[in-house]
């Protein structure tokens, strides 16, 4: 942990509320790994309105550590909005390791379904291979097929799933 970032946790333990002046600057002063290394100090509803507030990097930091924090179900929210979204690197990182734990099936199908579309390399998506199921198949049976008829290619990660 360099400098920086080792004097921003500090300031973390002690006030909280220091976060919301760190956060938005730590990668740019602390490097990679600040902003993760910020998340681990703070309370689920500070995570929470770090990412209500953030900009998409910093949305992008907390989807990308909510596995690494204790937060219970507090991030559902936050992977389900990201899932609308319409920015790749915050749909992939909603089907991260959290979002693959916490989203019902019907969720997980829909935001694997929006990584098609949206051409994200499924294999970046977290616990595919556990969560298949039949209805996922026949989804992604039925994009093909759609595919197909309008004479457009299926993308090889999709057939390799169907």
């Amino acid at each position: 942990m360099g400098d920086w970032t080792a004097e921003a946790v500090r300031r973390v333990k002690d006030d909280q509320g220091a976060v919301h002046r760190l956060f938005p600057v730590a990668a740019r002063e602390g490097g990679p790994g600040a902003r993760r290394a910020l998340l681990r100090h703070v309370d689920a509803a500070t995570v929470v309105a770090l990412y209500r507030n953030g900009d998409a990097g910093e949305r992008l930091a907390v989807l990308d550590a909510l596995a690494d924090l204790d937060l219970g179900d507090a991030g559902l929210p936050l992977v389900e909005d990201a899932l609308r979204t319409n920015d790749a690197r915050l749909v992939a990182a909603a089907l991260g390791p959290y979002g693959a734990r916490t989203l019902d099936d019907h969720a997980y199908r829909q935001g694997v379904l929006k990584c098609v579309f949206m051409s994200i390399p499924l294999d970046g998506i977290a616990g595919l291979d556990e969560r298949s199921d039949a209805e996922l198949a026949r989804m992604l049976t039925a994009y093909a097929d759609e595919r197909r008829a309008a004479g457009r290619p299926v993308p090889r990660d999709v057939l390799e799933r169907i």
